[in-house]
């Protein structure tokens, strides 16, 4: 095992990926120029070895980016674009949504999409309204997407480099507060399946459900609460198209209490699908009312504290069913 950061796990999945297959490029703006390797630095040093034929600087374009790199997927290579924030993802929507997503379908399976789109997302600092947002969402709807969003350096890295071997278009989320955070990573090869949910955490008395930033914060919660004679188990989805619900309703079906903890504000989220898929096949299960944790739905954006976490636990601990 090797021990090292988020943002390490992504360059390492990149490289690796990039050795192996000779069709894996790399795109995107200032990935080659600022701190050689990008905003957060996960392609430093990948231009030095693969050169500016594979890890390709392009001008600020998304639409243009996301859209050429498709038709280089098309045509058999196997792109892994760089969009700066997740907030920009809404200047290259047509060319993800209407024209990646559908690719396989409109094509009755002849051609593949295996595009990968990573961005960083989430807040850094609370109360800033540009580029901190968690968009994630916008996206969980579209058929033909896969939408993915790792917690730890090793899901970080297992998934990227299930993502780049995938034939459809994946959707990358990459938190920004977790890219400095070290975590543990196998020294040989390993892809985690996309669609697969992970239990960082088992216990008996509720299930935590959550992924991406809130999943350290959860945790933390949970170690508290052990002290104090209360269980908590903490799901990390990981995957958030496909959502892997075996896993919920398997945990839910051994806790009997669901507390979703998400970042983004609370109307129609993440949260609210994970809330459904709960009351669709495990509502019998149920002792206790499912409680979401989440941001005021405000344009700031104000990400749950471990105090508001604790709290929901507590409350949900409070009903007897």
């Amino acid at each position: 095992m090797a021990h090292i950061t988020y943002r390490q796990a992504l360059n390492q999945a990149l490289r690796e990926e990039m050795t192996r297959d000779p069709n894996v490029i790399f795109i995107g703006v200032s990935i080659a120029g600022y701190r050689n390797g990008g905003i957060f630095g996960v392609a430093e040093g990948l231009l030095d070895e693969f050169g500016a034929q594979r890890v390709i600087e392009t001008p600020i374009s998304e639409g243009g980016i996301v859209g050429s790199s498709l038709g280089a997927a098309m045509s058999g290579m196997r792109p892994v674009v760089e969009i700066m924030d997740s907030e920009f993802l809404v200047t290259c929507y047509q060319q993800l949504v209407a024209e990646a997503a559908q690719v396989r379908f409109l094509s009755n399976g002849e051609l593949k999409a295996p595009l990968v789109v990573r961005t960083p997302f989430g807040a850094t600092s609370p109360g800033i309204a540009m580029q901190q947002k968690s968009p994630e969402a916008w996206f969980l709807h579209v058929p033909g997407l896969k939408v993915v969003a790792p917690s730890t350096p090793r899901d970080a890295k297992g998934l990227m480099k299930a993502a780049i071997r995938d034939d459809n278009p994946v959707l990358f989320f990459e938190h920004k507060r977790l890219y400095e955070v070290a975590g543990d990573v196998p020294d040989s090869e390993e892809l985690i399946p996309l669609g697969k949910a992970d239990l960082k955490r088992e216990g008996r008395d509720v299930s935590v459900i959550t992924w991406a930033g809130m999943l350290p914060e959860s945790l933390a919660v949970a170690a508290k609460l052990s002290g104090q004679g209360t269980e908590v188990e903490v799901l990390d989805l990981r995957s958030l198209y496909p959502l892997d619900r075996e896993a919920i309703v398997r945990s839910v079906a051994k806790t009997h209490r669901v507390v979703i903890v998400q970042e983004a504000p609370k109307s129609g989220r993440v949260g609210a699908e994970v809330g459904a898929v709960v009351a669709e096949e495990a509502f019998g299960a149920l002792k206790a009312p499912v409680l979401r944790v989440a941001g005021p739905d405000v344009s700031m954006p104000f990400p749950p504290s471990q105090s508001d976490i604790e709290q929901a636990v507590r409350r949900v601990l409070t009903v007897n069913g």
